[in-house]
């Protein structure tokens, strides 16, 4: 005799994106709003920060800043100075960060009533947030993206990792921080590549949903490479709406094969291994848009004068479209194996998000090696007759 108990519940996610300027300014009480809603009347909870060694060394006061803002705090409590580590993709790639962190958990007793909250790039959050979600089987995390890639699209998704064996993200969860902070002053001390390389993630998401989006980006490129522009803050609010959009209405822990979000990132994260990760993400990401729109249109869903226009916006915000590693045949070649590594990373089934138009994507589930070829050899010709794009050592 056979016997079936069946089993279904539903657990509900809400967390909020909140823009702010000066977080950890005295006078600035919404972080400290946002933890006594969630406190526990008569229990400190901990709070451990794991902050970017890069961004520290940017800003030297922050630690102080931090130990000021919470000195009068009755529900929570510092557990320890903050954990400071390298930044960028380094720390997700050496696992002695990531056993610094679960090492701070055990030593100062952070438990499920506690927070970690990480605070740097996209690279930090992801570490961060897998180190939080993997021990004591779940702590409860925060971000505070300190780029404009993680402030417009990384930082506030559900998706934590590390890279393991080679490969991006090989090990990781879909947890959902309990908030994002995007301080906008932050941004300020970024380097020239860092605040532009940010904005190609928003490029990506306006091609495959807002037309009307891509269309202001392009009217408004030189004002977004200015510091301390009304139209960088516009872009990293109206991306992250989007981001936050598919999310809630899409498929946010990524059961399925299909990934919008993704385009052009299937030659990007290979790109980035490739050149030990001396291109930015940001960068290698507008690379990989280059290609996948002149594969689109090389399959004749848009026209050459479209696919053009979106390499030339790229060109004019100083995004590199084109980067001299793949002159050789054996690097094209090695940069190709990248659908393989996305195929497994989708559970076996390709599924590549491209072009139907612009303003809107379409997944294919087979690309055409040879086609791949001929958009690499267009954007370098094209990169020929302009001034170079990329110049990064």
């Amino acid at each position: 005799m056979e016997r079936v108990l069946e089993q279904k519940f539903t657990i509900e996610y809400q967390y909020n994106i909140f823009f702010t300027k000066g977080l950890f300014s005295l006078g600035n009480n919404l972080f400290k709003d946002f933890l006594a809603k969630h406190s526990n009347p008569g229990f400190k909870q901990k709070i451990l920060f794991v902050i970017d060694a890069g961004f520290m060394d940017k800003h030297p006061n922050l630690a102080e800043q931090i130990h000021n803002y919470f000195m009068e705090s009755e529900d929570f409590i510092l557990s320890s100075e903050p954990l400071v580590i390298p930044g960028g993709e380094i720390c997700k790639n050496d696992c002695n960060c990531l056993d610094s962190i679960i090492q701070a958990v055990d030593q100062y007793g952070i438990d499920r009533h506690s927070y970690i909250v990480g605070i740097g790039g996209g690279a930090i959050l992801d570490l961060v947030g897998y180190a939080a979600a993997i021990s004591h089987r779940g702590i409860k995390h925060i971000r505070i993206p300190t780029t404009v890639l993680s402030q417009n699209d990384s930082g506030v998704g559900v998706k934590n990792s590390v890279n393991y064996k080679g490969k991006k993200n090989f090990l990781g969860t879909f947890t959902p921080a309990k908030a994002v902070f995007n301080d906008y002053e932050f941004l300020q001390t970024l380097d020239e590549r860092s605040w532009i390389a940010g904005v190609s993630e928003a490029i990506k998401v306006a091609l495959i949903k807002d037309l009307s989006f891509y269309e202001w980006i392009e009217n408004n490129a030189a004002k977004i490479k200015e510091r301390n522009s009304a139209e960088m803050e516009d872009l990293i609010y109206r991306c992250a709406d989007k981001h936050l959009e598919h999310i809630r209405n899409g498929d946010p822990f990524e059961l399925g094969s299909s990934r919008p979000l993704d385009f052009g990132h299937w030659s990007a994260h290979k790109l980035e291994q490739m050149t030990d990760f001396q291109v930015l993400h940001g960068e290698a990401v507008s690379i990989g848009i280059a290609i996948d729109v002149l594969y689109s249109y090389l399959i004749g869903n848009i026209s050459e004068k479209e696919a053009i226009r979106v390499v030339s916006l790229l060109n004019t915000l100083g995004l590199p479209i084109y980067h001299p590693i793949l002159d050789s045949e054996e690097a094209r070649f090695i940069l190709l194996s990248g659908l393989l590594d996305f195929q497994e990373h989708l559970g076996g089934k390709l599924t590549v998000v491209l072009l139907e138009k612009l303003g809107k994507g379409k997944d294919y589930h087979h690309l055409d090696y040879d086609l791949i070829i001929q958009a690499i050899d267009f954007l370098k010709n094209f990169c020929q007759n302009q001034n170079p794009v990329y110049e990064a050592s």
